[in-house]
C-alpha cells in the first residue's frame, strides 16, 4: 500500500506540475487555433490524471490507512479539490461538443451522469462543510452545486441556451479547474500565506479574469464565437 501511494503521489505531482504551466500557454496563444487546442488537450488530460490520482490518494488512505488526528480533514480537502477540478475539466471539455443544445442536439448519457452525480456529491460537501465549519468544502461544494444544477437545467429545458453559451462553459470549466488546482496547491504548500488567503487568492485573481475572458471572447450576444467554434474532430 505504501508503495502504491508513493507512486500515485509522484504521478499526481507530475500531472499537476504539467497542468500548472501548460494552462497559461493555452491562454496565451490564439484562441481556436491549432496550438490552443493542442495545449488545451495537454491541460485537460493533466487535470484528469491529477484529479483521479487525488481521489485515489485520498480514498485509499481514508479507507485503509490508520490516520493521525487531523489527517482525515486534509484528505477530505484533497478529495474535494480533486473531484471539483476533475468535474470542471470534463465539463469544460464536453462544452466543445455541446454547441447545438436545444437545436436538435441532446446531451449524451455521460453528460447526464456527470451532472446527475455531481449535484448530490457536491451537496454532501456543502452539508459536511456547514456541519464541521470547513470553509473549502462550503466554497467548492456550493460552486459545484450551482454548476451541476445549471448544467442539468440546460439539459432539461426545451429552449436553446443563449448564443455562445458553449464557449462560456468551456472557459469557466477549464479556468475553474485551474483555479481549483492552484487553490489546492496553495492551501497545502504555501504556508507563508495565512489562512484563509492561501486558499482564496487564486479565486480572487482567477474569477475576475475568467469573467473578463468570457466577455472578450464571447461578448454579450455570443456573436464572437463562430470563428472560435472547433468541430468535434478538431476539438478531440
Amino acid at each position: 500500500m505504501a508503495t502504491l501511494l508513493l507512486y500515485l503521489r509522484y504521478l499526481h505531482i507530475l500531472a499537476g506540475f504539467i497542468g500548472f504551466f501548460v494552462a497559461p500557454v493555452a491562454l496565451a496563444v490564439r484562441k481556436g487555433g491549432v496550438a490552443h487546442r493542442r495545449w488545451g488537450q495537454v491541460f485537460f488530460w493533466a487535470m484528469v490524471v491529477a484529479g483521479i490520482t487525488s481521489l485515489l490518494l485520498a480514498g485509499l488512505q481514508l479507507l485503509f490507512v490508520s490516520l493521525p488526528a487531523g489527517r482525515s480533514v486534509a484528505l477530505l480537502f484533497l478529495l474535494l479539490t480533486g473531484l471539483f477540478s476533475l468535474y470542471l475539466a470534463i465539463f469544460g471539455y464536453r462544452a466543445l461538443y455541446l454547441k447545438r443544445l436545444g437545436q436538435g442536439q441532446r446531451p449524451t448519457l455521460a453528460d447526464w451522469l456527470l451532472a446527475g452525480v455531481g449535484l448530490p456529491v457536491f451537496g454532501f460537501f456543502v452539508f459536511y462543510g456547514s456541519s464541521h465549519q470547513v470553509v473549502p468544502a462550503i466554497v467548492f461544494g456550493t460552486a459545484g452545486v450551482v454548476r451541476a444544477g445549471t448544467q442539468l437545467w440546460s439539459y432539461l429545458r426545451s429552449t436553446p441556451p443563449r448564443p455562445g453559451q458553449w464557449l462560456r462553459n468551456h472557459i469557466s470549466g477549464f479556468m475553474g479547474a485551474y483555479i481549483a488546482a492552484v487553490s489546492a496547491f496553495s492551501a497545502t504548500s504555501l504556508h507563508f500565506i495565512p489562512w484563509p488567503w492561501n486558499f482564496l487568492w487564486p479565486s480572487i485573481i482567477g474569477v475576475p479574469y475568467m469573467l473578463w475572458a468570457q466577455r472578450r471572447y464571447v461578448g454579450a450576444t455570443g456573436t464572437k464565437t463562430e470563428r472560435l467554434a472547433p468541430t468535434a474532430r478538431s476539438a478531440a
